[in-house]
């Protein structure tokens, strides 16, 4: 599954230090260096530089473009690496094959500023081996000149008067998932009668629209060749900052919500300083600065008030309660895996 960038990123990976001409005596760390594998575009310059000045030390990211080839790289024995930020399923897989260290909460004291209400539903909801950093929904877009009295529904893709101007990712996860949210069962339910009453409704689905597709959808809905996309909302909501017809919800039903952590592998060199890291991401100044450079939402209730009125009041990344609370991360499957796998080539299939 790939990442969902709000900014424009590039896919290939890339190594670069932000400040090269950082003091190599003084300072708490002595002059170290944290190297921190990421995604591209998800760190802001000064989260970044006001770490290297606190920590005395230089900060080297290396990005990946999808958790499972960060997952192979480790898996093949790469090591250099402080900090991972996996989404929260990958989380689960990395601690599943031994290649993460537990926390240790006594040097992470901002973990104290972590959205409660999300850490409830969240998939390392101790924080025993993860600390989230960002997260943001998967949802729908419309044209409002093209879809007329459009309730905020999963709905929306049976309707026969956009038969043939409809995606649909081409990612077993989001529409699977959105059948099941739609159907008034979890996100991330195992039970085989409930995904296959999923693929079901999921093959309906397919009769009405154009594709299921990664990447056309952005364009599409901003040229007007598709009137209603499934998308991340990270270039939605800059679509409809560019293109006033565009309008951005979060389905009724609940759909996901998924999150980035951050976390510290077994062969970290430089643990200690993996650990201030963290902590120093998870202040609430420095988290509400990132957050609106990135354009994600950390789940950090400390950093809420320091938000400005717009980036708070948006009702995609900041959902009324009652809907946020129908939202789930995309949860690791496991052995279960099978059950959703077999769904989906009956969709892909029909």
């Amino acid at each position: 599954m790939k990442r969902r960038h709000f900014l424009a990123a590039s896919g290939a990976a890339a190594t670069f230090p932000f400040l090269p001409s950082c003091s190599k005596s003084g300072g708490a760390s002595g002059g170290k260096t944290l190297t921190v594998f990421t995604w591209a575009d998800y760190l802001s310059d000064d989260a970044a530089a006001s770490f290297e000045e606190k920590h005395d030390c230089k900060l080297v990211i290396d990005t990946f473009d999808s958790n499972e080839a960060m997952i192979a790289k480790l898996e093949a024995g790469a090591t250099g690496y402080d900090v991972l930020v996996p989404s929260s399923y990958a989380v689960r897989q990395l601690q599943e094959k031994d290649l993460l260290q537990p926390l240790d909460k006594s040097l992470i004291p901002n973990t104290a500023n972590i959205d409660k209400d999300y850490l409830s539903r969240s998939l390392d909801g101790d924080m025993n081996v993860s600390v989230p950093y960002m997260m943001a929904p998967t949802v729908l877009a419309y044209l409002k000149s093209k879809v007329g009295d459009a309730e905020p529904s999963w709905r929306l893709i049976e309707r026969p008067d956009l038969k043939g101007r409809i995606t649909l990712l081409d990612d077993m996860r989001e529409v699977l998932g959105a059948a099941l949210k739609t159907l008034g069962h979890s996100f991330n339910s195992t039970e085989e009668a409930q995904v296959n009453a999923a693929a079901d409704l999921a093959i309906e689905w397919k009769k009405n629209i154009a594709k299921f597709e990664n990447e056309q959808w952005k364009t599409g809905i901003a040229s007007g060749e598709f009137f209603l996309v499934h998308g991340y909302a990270g270039e939605l909501i800059l679509a409809q900052d560019e293109n006033e017809d565009i309008e951005v919800i979060v389905p009724q039903e609940g759909a996901a919500f998924s999150c980035d952590d951050l976390c510290i592998p077994k062969s970290a060199k430089e643990v200690e300083l993996a650990h201030a890291f963290i902590n120093h991401l998870s202040d609430a100044a420095v988290a509400a600065e990132n957050m609106e450079w990135i354009g994600y939402r950390a789940p950090n209730t400390a950093a809420y008030a320091n938000l400005s009125e717009d980036f708070r009041g948006s009702p995609i990344l900041f959902p009324p309660d009652e809907l946020f609370a129908k939202c789930e991360p995309i949860a690791y499957l496991g052995d279960q895996l099978p059950i959703y796998t077999a769904a989906w080539d009956r969709v892909k299939n029909a």
